[in-house]
């Protein structure tokens, strides 16, 4: 039966956390099990944009303090990578992130290295799928003796959470984060493509910061909610779908996660699933705001039908009024939707992808519903599955 650990922490005080880390790894093994003196550890962060981690949006850097203060004790040799999302003149604002984050100055203080992905080199992996025969990934997680990811506990506009099985996008460097929106606009596609990254990297544990979570429209607009949480797992989909459990959700409710359970990388019944820690179950996350654009219904059984009506339904619309013209949007889009004078979106190129909201420091780009269109649909849907 797989493990998933659940502790307590309400703070990110370096010796509380720390406690909890190594309470919580001593109901996996302990540290040793993973570790030994001597070794390379990439610690593989979430750091999806120039972000403070006060934010709730990237991995808190005093996670990351803890973490490498742990592995520093034991003679190991610790590098902290990502490479961010989107494009500022053509060069994916990576250095940025590592600096805004306080990243930089924990590798300073601790001793610690910084790997930007998207200066590393990458490694050919053979692949068999439909969108293509091979996958580049970041050359540190292969050169590295062991990886952890450490994924932030966060809603996702485009698929409603993002977490352990969705950090590994970070292993692909630069701008090919943008060919891949592209080329697989389908979430269920997206979510095959990330099953084909965790079986071609060696990532023995993850570790969730999700002493701050970030709720409503993530993953980098939404608000911090307080969960007090940190999870582990050695097994990435089995994190996730306690995770799902904590905010309300059933796994099969996330469609980037249906082709990781469909691929076998890791337990999804909770049957299977023992949680242990402080808690010996899912604890909810009482009032934990979904993306509007997924609200539920969830006592009619056309409530999948209902969130796919608000997901279709919903699009990109950039505020010009709170826009600051850094023309993140315009150069992360992957099909170039965005003019760059007017900001105006050509929906006919558009592919939903929300890498515009996603990336825009300023929330500058809101999600707006075809509420007209939006609610006759639901009426015929109402009408023909009560």
């Amino acid at each position: 039966m797989i493990k998933v650990i659940i502790q307590e922490c309400d703070n990110y005080n370096i010796n509380a956390v720390i406690e909890k880390l190594n309470s919580g790894m001593e109901l996996i093994g302990g540290w040793k099990s993973f570790v030994k003196p001597g070794m390379k550890v990439l610690l593989k962060v979430n750091l999806i944009g120039p972000k403070s981690s006060e934010t709730a949006a990237v991995t808190h850097c005093e996670f990351v303090r803890a973490i490498t203060r742990i592995l520093k004790a034991m003679d190991c040799s610790v590098w902290i990578g990502d490479s961010s999302g989107g494009a500022i003149a053509g060069i994916a604002p990576t250095a940025q992130s590592f600096e805004v984050s306080g990243l930089n100055k924990v590798a300073k203080d601790e001793g610690a290295e910084i790997k930007n992905f998207d200066k590393e080199g990458v490694v050919e992996c053979s692949i068999n799928s439909d969108y293509g025969d091979k996958l580049y990934l970041a050359k540190p997680i292969f050169d590295a003796d062991l990886v952890i990811n450490l994924p932030k506990f966060k809603t996702h506009t485009a698929g409603i959470y993002t977490g352990a099985v969705k950090n590994v996008f970070g292993l692909i460097p630069g701008l090919k984060k943008a060919e891949y929106h592209k080329l697989l606009p389908d979430p269920k596609n997206f979510g095959s493509m990330l099953a084909d990254i965790h079986e071609n990297s060696k990532i023995s544990l993850h570790i969730m910061d999700g002493i701050t979570a970030m709720q409503g429209e993530g993953p980098t607009a939404g608000d911090v909610y307080n969960a007090h949480k940190i999870l582990i797992s050695t097994d990435p989909l089995a994190l996730d779908t306690v995770a799902a459990k904590m905010i309300g959700l059933d796994i099969k409710d996330i469609p980037i996660l249906n082709a990781a359970r469909e691929k076998n990388i890791g337990q999804w019944d909770l049957e299977n699933i023992q949680v242990c820690g402080d808690y010996d179950s899912s604890p909810e996350l009482i009032d934990f705001k979904l993306p509007k654009r997924f609200n539920s219904k969830k006592k009619q059984n056309y409530k999948a039908l209902i969130k796919v009506i608000n997901f279709l339904k919903t699009r990109p619309k950039i505020n010009l009024s709170v826009c600051k013209q850094c023309n993140m949007c315009v150069e992360s889009c992957p099909v170039q939707a965005i003019d760059k004078d007017t900001k105006r979106i050509d929906y006919s190129k558009c592919i939903e992808c929300m890498c515009c909201h996603e990336l825009c420091r300023y929330k500058a780009v809101e999600l707006k519903k075809d509420n007209i269109i939006a609610g006759l649909m639901t009426k015929f849907y109402r009408g023909k599955y009560k």
